[in-house]
C-alpha cells in the first residue's frame, strides 16, 4: 500500500526539486523556508564521503568553531580536582567532579552534552569509556578536550565547537544552526565545515572523496547541495541576495 504523505509534507516537497543541485545559498534558504515546525528546528550538513572508515587511516574525525555557533546551549561536565576543578566552575561548567561525577554516570545521571578532562583524570574516565563513548561524550585528546586549559576548552564548546565523524557508511552529520538564523551566518557557518572536511581528507581515500552534500532542518526534507562549490560561497550569496 502507497504511503500517504500529510498536507505539510506535501507542501515543502513541491518547494522544491529533490533532484537538484542547489548553490549552498539556495539550498539554506529553502531550509529556511521549509523549517515550518512550531520550535526553532536545528540545521544540519551531511557530508557523504569515499572513504573506508574500517580502515584506522580513513577515519574522518575532529572538531571545529564555528564562527556563529550552533544556535544550541551546551551543558558542559569537566573531569578534573583541585584548581583545576575550580577554574572549570568559574568559566561555566555546568558539572564538575572527580570520583563523585564517575558514581553518577555508572548511576544512569548524565546531564550534559560535551565533557573535558584533566590528563591526570583519564584513568578514572577510562571506567566509563564503555557509557561516555556511544553517546560520543568521550574526553579525547585529539579532539582537544583531554587538556589542562580547562577554561579555555569550555569557552570554545559554549561558543559554537562541533564534533565530526564519519560513521560506518562514510557519512557525517555535523549540526551548523539554527532556522531561525541570518542566511549569511549559516552559509558562513557551512563554509567552514565543508572546508575543514576537504582538509582532512585522508591521503590514502581512493576515488571520489566528497561524493555528495546535503542541509536540512530537523523536520524538513534534506536539499541537495552541489558540492563543487566550495570557493567563494560569500561572493555568491551576495550576488544571490541582489
Amino acid at each position: 500500500m502507497a504511503q500517504k504523505h500529510g498536507k505539510r509534507y506535501r507542501e515543502q516537497i513541491a518547494k522544491y526539486d529533490p533532484k537538484k543541485l542547489y548553490s549552498p545559498f539556495e539550498a539554506l534558504s529553502l531550509v529556511k523556508e521549509t523549517a515550518s515546525a512550531k520550535f526553532d528546528e536545528s540545521v544540519e550538513v551531511h557530508f557523504r564521503l569515499g572513504v573506508d572508515t574500517r580502515k584506522a587511516d580513513q577515519n574522518v574525525r575532529g572538531s571545529i568553531s564555528l564562527p556563529h555557533g550552533t544556535g544550541k546551549t551546551v551543558r558542559v561536565a569537566v573531569f578534573a580536582e583541585g584548581e583545576k576543578a575550580t577554574e572549570a566552575l568559574n568559566a561555566g561548567a555546568e558539572v564538575v567532579g572527580s570520583d563523585d561525577l564517575v558514581a553518577q554516570i555508572q548511576a544512569g545521571e548524565i546531564n550534559f552534552d560535551a565533557a573535558i578532562a584533566t590528563p591526570n583524570m583519564m584513568g578514572k574516565v577510562g571506567k566509563i569509556g564503555k557509557i561516555l563513548g556511544p553517546r560520543g561524550l568521550m574526553p579525547n585528546p585529539k579532539l582537544g578536550t583531554v587538556t589542562m586549559d580547562v577554561a579555555k576548552m569550555i569557552g570554545e564548546l559554549k561558543a559554537g565547537r562541533v564534533e565530526y565523524r564519519a560513521d560506518r557508511y562514510g557519512i557525517c552529520h555535523v549540526p551548523m544552526g539554527r532556522a531561525s538564523f541570518d542566511i549569511q551566518a549559516l552559509v558562513e557557518n557551512y563554509q567552514t565545515l565543508i572546508t575543514e572536511i576537504l582538509r582532512v581528507k585522508p591521503s590514502t581515500a581512493k576515488g571520489k572523496y566528497l561524493k555528495s552534500v546535503s542541509v536540512s532542518s530537523t523536520m524538513g526534507p534534506g536539499i541537495k547541495v552541489d558540492p563543487l562549490m566550495v570557493r567563494n560561497l560569500m561572493e555568491a550569496a551576495s550576488a544571490d541576495a541582489e
